[in-house]
């Protein structure tokens, strides 16, 4: 089930526009394209009492989506009719990591993306054998393990700082 939210968070993280901090004049009905307009029919009604930053959002999701293979839709439409099939607690446990994951600074959530697709590139039997021996760890020993790998990272950071260039040959 750990491995779901993970899998949810990052999804979503990919799926959502990024949030915007500026304030942004609303976008008036009229000025959405056909299409847009098509896509939105159901907020029709309501896109005027929505806050700017949603209107920006939701229209920057429409282009997202526009930008999707089919194949790429059909996906992301399954993960959403399993994301409504999540009790509301886990929806909302869901949202809380998103927010969490988007607070984050930007390399470090390239590179826990970057974790992510490595761990997604494993065979389903290995996938099985980490994600078993991370659950059986207590949260101290998974802290340590974190210190561990912090510490490996700045340690190789500092090398390829301070190594000499290489020397060619010619």
């Amino acid at each position: 089930m750990n491995n779901r939210l993970i899998t949810f968070t990052f999804i979503i993280s990919l799926l959502l526009p990024f949030y915007t901090q500026a304030e942004q004049a609303s976008i008036p009905w009229n000025s959405l394209s056909t299409d847009e307009q098509q896509v939105l029919k159901k907020f029709e009604n309501r896109w005027n009492d929505f806050p700017a930053e949603r209107q920006l959002r939701l229209r920057t999701g429409i282009k997202h989506w526009q930008q999707l293979t089919p194949e790429q839709k059909q996906q992301a439409k399954e993960k959403f009719k399993r994301w409504k099939q999540l009790p509301p607690e886990q929806q909302q446990q869901l949202r809380n990591r998103f927010h969490s994951f988007m607070e984050l600074p930007p390399e470090q959530r390239q590179r826990l993306k970057k974790r992510y697709q490595w761990f997604q590139q494993l065979p389903p039997d290995q996938r099985e054998q980490l994600r078993a021996r991370w659950e059986s760890m207590t949260p101290e020993q998974r802290q340590a393990l974190r210190e561990r790998r912090q510490q490996m990272r700045q340690q190789n950071n500092l090398q390829h700082r301070t190594m000499p260039p290489r020397q060619f040959n010619r």
